[in-house]
């Protein structure tokens, strides 16, 4: 029975009646699947990767395309099908590395567990454990499954990375206890309530297992593209198909000589140059490049379009804990108990301090204790002579020391402690009204420091009781009636250096950053103050409960609020829900199982490294080294793609435009079509892809504006206009011109040649456009594609490849001519688009913020 296999752990543990599960009852609950073993994928699955990357409209387009030109017999004009291989496989290989880096990421070393099992206390591994198990939980552990505290011994939990506020918990016998949460203190033995998928965790990020792809406003405008050439391609196509017919004599001239081959390539050479398979392919290499740069800088892209998504982001939530501090606690400083200096408090400071070390320095002191520690360390203060020591109990919420000038020196929490001495003094008799009244500022003192971001520990001194020794105080352990306030230990959550110059950063670039905290907004609102999120302004804060529930109510309220505080995991997903219908593009940061359901609602979610594993498993970003920091980087690498692929895109959506106005034209003139499928492979290779390639890498840190499909398409349609017009005249003049006729292959040949030389050299002239300011590398840029594309012509294995033959004698001064009149129809067609772009901008009302 593998699920009772486990060895005896050591003496030491507390005697308990409790026997726990016998064998027999642990191989019945593992036979009937109650055991605590669930799915913790960390990422996507391999399938869901390779489905997302191969099943898309662009490739099916692509690929019903190739599989026609291929059963013609005309695989050189099949070459654009190796798009669909690239672009897919750069998806899948680079997703596929990302989920490997996070798997990697995300195997944690799993600790066994103590479970006391037929009165034995066995260490079993934590997914063996089984529902009605009792566990041992203690300090420093996780807590495996959910269930209640039988017995405790001052058991203190962090439940933190459930419900996202960092103060420790103290439970009480009776108490439930969830998985995710970690043992701060203190020890307890607990029976498993629930396991594995019925676990408190795993319902709460049970929402969150369904895979949300991104779309990014450039994918979304590709598909837009897509979608509407798939409604025009299957017509447009079976018409192109038809006149090319006609052109060879009919359909049973074609069938019989053989000339339907030609037709078809013809047709589908038509359907390619409405496809802009470059874009796609670019969009995907880009987002694949801006990945492994992110990757270099440990920032893992599990979604490669959130890189896009990083260009649009105007509001960025942020919890506090993870993100803005690093989940340690620094000690800040030992001051007086009240408002007056040490000298006038009549105190010694460097006693105080001396006292306060000793306090700390228990046997296995707190994350608090080793804070003070370091800091009084650190300005020379060692260990001292202790007579006698109460440590710190979650029971009595103090503890204490004696020294051997017999002075009784107590730590705890204020108000625990002031409560405490009221009734001490009560019950020996004293004035407790004036013990009340000794203790009163120095509670509201407290308060004033906690409003400031501080956690407050008080510090009182006072004397044995006389005939009272040491010992008997640490064996009886009680607060002292006579003690007085001495100091007051200032702590803090440890904030991470790189936190304010990070979001001065994002204040600068207009991005509006919230801090969304499980903790006291109070405290909250300190901690924001301190990183100065809102810059010199005080920042807005409120309590998650005082926050309206409906979700247009909450969206108008959180535009004056920088801090939430108390926040339930539901509320983190509304406020993300609201500010999405205010229009924003909201990115979220967490660490939590707590932060799961708004990382998954969020356009973008940013997971820590250190995060839970489900928490990594929705986030598109994860930062590998926790490391806040990053993040200016990620947006602007977000920015760079962006910016360049609108600058580029409008380079693939020109050929879009003239392929689709050629294609229209054929069908209306019954004309052969003007150019090869391979002949619009060179051409775009030359003055759309390579170049744009590298067009796209440039440096850019322009912010996104809306609206990339509009503008990419003002830009196109005067180009492709241009480019569509010179090739109908030319189609349609120069055979009369010359005196060929199209019916013969050898003129259909150097026809289409000509044509496919006019709509490369207006290529140059849109990539020229595209490239501006040309006076710079940009100007090198377009010189070396264009004399690379004259040079490709001069040597013969690439012009037969690709069918590309400079005519000779009059055929190459009427091709001069052609090129001369389509450069001037080029440049009409620009002017006329600026003009009417003046006339609308003119007439259209715009409206003044």
């Amino acid at each position: 029975m593998a699920a009772t296999q486990g060895k005896v752990a050591s003496a030491g543990m507390p005697l308990v009646d409790e026997r726990g599960l016998d064998d027999e009852a642990v191989q019945t609950r593992v036979e009937q699947g109650q055991t605590n073993r669930t799915d913790e994928s960390t990422s996507r699955s391999v399938g869901s990767i390779i489905r997302a990357n191969v099943f898309t409209l662009f490739n099916a387009i692509i690929l019903t395309a190739m599989v026609v030109v291929l059963l013609t017999g005309s695989w050189k004009d099949a070459v654009f099908g190796l798009v669909i291989i690239i672009n897919t496989g750069i998806g899948i290989v680079t997703e596929l590395r990302a989920k490997v880096t996070l798997d990697r990421l995300s195997i944690l070393v799993a600790s066994p567990v103590l479970v006391r099992r037929g009165g034995k206390d066995i260490e079993v591994a934590p997914a063996d454990i089984v529902l009605g198990d009792l566990v041992w939980v203690r300090a420093g552990e996780q807590v495996p499954a959910d269930a209640k505290i039988l017995h405790t011994w001052g058991l203190e939990l962090d439940e933190s990375m459930l419900t996202g506020e960092s103060r420790t918990v103290r439970k009480k016998e009776s108490d439930a206890i969830y998985s995710g949460s970690t043992a701060v203190s203190g020890m307890a033995l607990a029976q498993v309530e629930a396991v594995g998928e019925h676990s408190y965790a795993a319902g709460l990020t049970a929402q969150a297992k369904v895979y949300k792809r991104n779309l990014s406003d450039l994918s979304r405008g590709i598909n837009t593209i897509l979608q509407v050439m798939s409604f025009v391609v299957v017509p447009l196509c079976i018409l192109l198909i038809w006149s090319q017919l006609h052109t060879v004599g009919g359909l049973g001239n074609a069938i019989a000589t053989g000339a339907w081959r030609q037709a078809v390539v013809s047709a589908v050479a038509g359907v390619v140059g409405m496809i802009p398979e470059g874009l796609v392919l670019l969009t995907s290499l880009n987002f694949a490049i801006a990945a492994m740069r992110l990757a270099r800088h440990n920032t893992l892209v599990q979604d490669l379009e959130s890189v896009e998504t990083l260009a649009r982001v105007d509001c960025l939530n942020l919890d506090k804990t993870g993100t803005i501090t690093d989940g340690g606690i620094e000690a800040d400083a030992l001051i007086p108990a009240t408002a007056d200096d040490w000298g006038h408090a009549g105190l010694d400071h460097d006693e105080a301090m001396q006292a306060t070390y000793d306090l700390c320095n228990e046997e296995n002191p707190n994350a608090t204790g080793r804070a003070a520690m370091e800091l009084f360390a650190s300005q020379g203060v060692h260990p001292g002579t202790v007579a006698a020591r109460v440590p710190f109990s979650s029971a009595r919420k103090w503890s204490a020391i004696v020294r051997d000038d017999r002075s009784v020196w107590v730590m705890g929490a204020p108000e625990v402690l002031a409560r405490g001495f009221v009734d001490a003094a009560r019950q020996a008799g004293r004035d407790a009204s004036a013990t009340e009244a000794l203790f009163a500022p120095v509670l509201q003192r407290v308060q004033t420091e906690a409003a400031q971001g501080h956690r407050v520990l008080l510090i009182a001194r006072a004397q044995l009781v006389q005939g009272q020794s040491p010992t008997m105080f640490a064996d009886n352990p009680v607060l002292p009636s006579d003690a007085r306030p001495a100091a007051l230990l200032l702590c803090s959550e440890r904030i991470r250096t790189d936190a304010e110059v990070t979001l001065r950063w994002f204040r600068d670039q207009g991005v509006r950053c919230r801090v969304i905290s499980g903790d006291n907004p109070t405290t909250v609102r300190a901690i924001a103050a301190k990183v100065k999120l809102t810059g010199e302004r005080e920042p807005v804060a409120v309590d998650a409960h005082d926050l309206p529930q409906d979700i247009d109510e909450l969206s108008r309220a959180l535009e004056g609020i920088d801090v939430v505080g108390r926040v339930l995991p539901e509320q983190k997903q509304a406020i993300v829900k609201a500010l999405h219908a205010s229009r924003h593009v909201v990115a979220m940061t967490g660490d939590g199982v707590n932060d799961t359901l708004a990382l998954k609602e969020a356009d973008l979610g940013v997971a820590m490294g250190n995060a839970a594993p489900a928490t990594k498993a929705v986030a598109e970003l994860v930062l590998v080294d926790s490391k806040f920091s990053h993040l200016p980087d990620v947006v602007a690498r977000g920015r760079q793609v962006m910016a360049n692929m609108e600058r580029v895109a409008s380079l693939f959506l020109t050929k879009t435009v003239y392929s689709a106005l050629i294609s229209l034209g054929v069908v209306l003139l019954a004309m052969p079509f003007p150019y090869l499928p391979r002949h619009i492979s060179y051409i775009g290779a030359l003055t759309i892809g390579m170049p744009a390639f590298i067009l796209a890498l440039a440096p850019n840190t322009r912010r996104y504006i809306p609206g990339f499909l509009g503008r990419v398409v003002r830009f196109a349609l005067p180009g492709g206009i241009a480019v569509g017009l010179s090739v109908l005249i030319a189609e349609a003049a120069m055979p009369g011109v010359l005196g060929w006729n199209l019916s013969v292959p050898a003129d259909l040949a150097l026809q289409r040649s000509c044509c496919a030389m006019i709509v490369f050299t207006l290529g140059v002239l849109v990539l020229a456009l595209v490239a501006r300011p040309l006076a710079s590398w940009r100007g090198v840029l377009v010189a070396v594609f264009a004399a690379a594309g004259v040079i490709g012509l001069c040597i013969p294995p690439v012009a037969d490849f690709f069918a590309l033959h400079l005519p000779q004698g009059s055929a190459l001064v009427v091709l001069l001519v052609a090129l001369v009149a389509s450069a001037a129809i080029f440049m009409l067609c620009q002017l006329a688009s600026r003009l009417l772009a003046r006339i609308v901008s003119h007439n259209r009302q715009t409206r003044q913020s």
